[in-house]
């Protein structure tokens, strides 16, 4: 089907001048679609769901759907500017978030927010600190949002304690024979036995509160302003769903806080920057602050632990079933993303007490 075909299902006034692939997204296909209109030439993104991860496309759109209409409402309450400040879908001639072209082909367009851009790695401490305003945004936004209209798009997708059994299962299962190379980590992946539990505790338990989490808080879901370096608005909002927003606060950490590639064989080099820690942290409090609860604050650090200790036992359950779920180029390579997430869990668990008091101080 042509690019034509598919855009004209959409409310977009004009003719269709391009489309062509845009981004560097490994899950869904993203283009970016130049149309020429009475207001001079307009873009959109077009993207193509990957209907195989995310088998409910109707549960998925409505998310979406829900929230950015929520916080456009909210933005324009605030004397904002919606069309900048978040991701604003473009509905089809009936109404709807997506187009389904065939049996397993969907689409969705968004207005395309010029004059930003979102950056794969942290190239100076600001950017990291506008992350963390950014999604401290996002987070102080839907405060109010009743999260349980949020249909569950990937189900136990933060459940530390079911990674965890699924842990166990691979190592005494071995299917392919590797669980005697890897002693060291299967001996502190379990050592660590007795954090697994704790959000998710505290979620079932009623003592921390369920939110909207974003669980893709990476530095590049995040447009930074070309013009002002600040931050803009989140994007990828794929994977929201009812958790802990220790969650988010975590993922962000585990990833922007190594200065060094996820899967780098040279362990010995990745450290946790505190430092760019307290930038993500005063970044984050200055925005949410006011709404976290006690219990949130008090486990933040916790969720930074957790989350890249999840992380960590992911990679290591892959490479023990034979690298069967997380795409590598090379062998070897889910065991170094091992290591290099339990060699940063390690240097948290150190600078445990100095991460708390950090977000104390903020």
């Amino acid at each position: 089907m042509q690019f034509h075909d598919i855009l004209k299902n959409f409310k977009i006034d004009g003719e269709l001048i391009s489309c062509e692939p845009y981004g560097s997204g490994h899950i869904n296909r993203t283009y970016c679609a130049v149309f020429n209109t009475a207001k001079g030439k307009r873009r959109y993104i077009l993207q193509k769901i990957n209907s195989k991860l995310f088998t409910n496309v109707e549960g998925l759109m409505n998310n979406i759907k829900l929230v950015t209409e929520f916080n456009r409402a909210e933005i324009e309450k605030r004397g904002g500017d919606p069309l900048r400040e978040t991701l604003n879908l473009v509905y089809t001639h009936d109404g709807k978030a997506y187009y389904k072209a065939n049996e397993d082909d969907y689409y969705r367009v968004y207005v395309f927010i010029e004059d930003a851009l979102g950056y794969d790695v942290v190239e100076k401490p600001e950017h990291f600190y506008e992350s963390a305003v950014a999604f401290g945004k996002f987070a102080q936004l839907l405060d109010r949002f009743d999260n349980t209209k949020l249909f569950e798009v990937l189900p136990n997708f933060h459940n530390t304690v079911m990674r965890f059994e699924n842990l166990k299962r691979a190592i005494e299962a071995d299917k392919v024979n590797r669980a005697y190379e890897v002693k060291a980590e299967i001996e502190f992946a379990l050592s660590q036995e007795k954090y697994v539990g704790t959000i998710v505790n505290l979620l079932n338990s009623g003592k921390m509160p369920w939110r909207v989490t974003h669980n893709d808080t990476k530095l590049n879901n995040v447009l930074i302003d070309t013009k002002t370096d600040k931050a803009v608005c989140v994007i990828d909002l794929d994977t929201m769903m009812p958790g802990s927003i220790c969650y988010d606060f975590g993922d962000s950490i585990r990833f922007g806080c190594n200065p060094c590639l996820e899967d780098t064989p040279e362990t010995e080099k990745v450290i946790f920057s505190m430092p760019l820690y307290e930038e993500y942290v005063k970044g984050y409090l200055s925005v949410f602050g006011k709404a976290i609860t006690d219990i949130e604050r008090k486990n933040l650090p916790m969720g930074a632990i957790l989350m890249t200790y999840e992380c960590g036992i992911r990679f290591l359950t892959d490479y023990l079933e034979g690298d069967v779920y997380f795409r590598t180029s090379r062998e070897r390579q889910n065991l170094d993303r091992t290591r290099t997430q339990f060699k940063l869990v390690k240097d948290m668990h150190e600078g445990y007490d100095k991460m708390c008091n950090i977000i104390d101080k903020y």
